[in-house]
């Protein structure tokens, strides 16, 4: 590669690097909040953050083929301090009298006052599912090929997704909702994790290789 190439491929990385890291974080701290209310979806109880938590395993896929392997760690632990930060700084908020004149103070409360045990449940699985997947993602590229940049994906996803849901389901409601419930979360989650995976495939294509 020429010296001019290097000149204008480095700031079109940095740009799009910032865009997925950007992502990647808003990406979390949504399915974090929305993780919060239990919905029915197809007749199946469902956390409401599923149907945005999972492009975050495709966004990292991606972070990893533009900044490498230890940017990403660096990416994924950095994501799971800011979700805890959120969930401290949300239920301090929470805890402020609220103005008379406002008159929503216990619905503040009621909707973001964080629920730790789900809070600490979703990020455990997010770093620990995560890393796993930037393990996989790299033995994937160095050791199977190059090629087939949609079958590093879902390989690593195929294997972080489930890790994930079990860490989530099992930790955050086992023992305190139905067990029947905590299984219909999971298999729902899973569904929707596999299908989110598939769609996101082609954004692994959106990036050149590093060099």
């Amino acid at each position: 590669m020429t010296k001019l190439k290097e000149e204008m491929l480095v700031p079109t990385i940095s740009r799009v690097a910032v865009i997925l890291v950007a992502f990647y974080i808003a990406a979390q701290m949504l399915s974090d909040i929305a993780s919060l209310k239990i919905g029915v979806v197809a007749g199946f109880a469902v956390d409401m953050g599923t149907f945005i938590y999972p492009i975050t395993f495709t966004l990292r896929d991606v972070v990893h083929k533009v900044l490498g392997k230890k940017n990403t760690q660096v990416l994924i632990l950095s994501a799971g301090a800011i979700n805890l930060f959120m969930a401290g700084y949300l239920m301090w908020a929470a805890s402020v009298p609220g103005d008379p004149g406002w008159g929503l103070t216990d619905e503040f409360s009621a909707i973001l006052a964080p629920v730790w045990r789900i809070v600490l449940a979703s990020i455990a699985a997010e770093v620990v599912s995560e890393m796993l997947d930037t393990e996989i993602y790299s033995w994937f590229v160095n050791k199977i090929t190059h090629e087939k940049q949609w079958a590093r994906v879902l390989t690593s996803n195929s294997i972080s997704v489930p890790v994930d849901n079990i860490i989530f389901a099992v930790g955050a409601f086992g023992g305190i909702l139905p067990w029947g419930v905590v299984w219909q979360i999971f298999v729902f989650n899973l569904i929707v994790k596999y299908l989110v995976t598939l769609v996101s495939l082609p954004l692994i294509y959106v990036v050149p290789e590093r060099v």
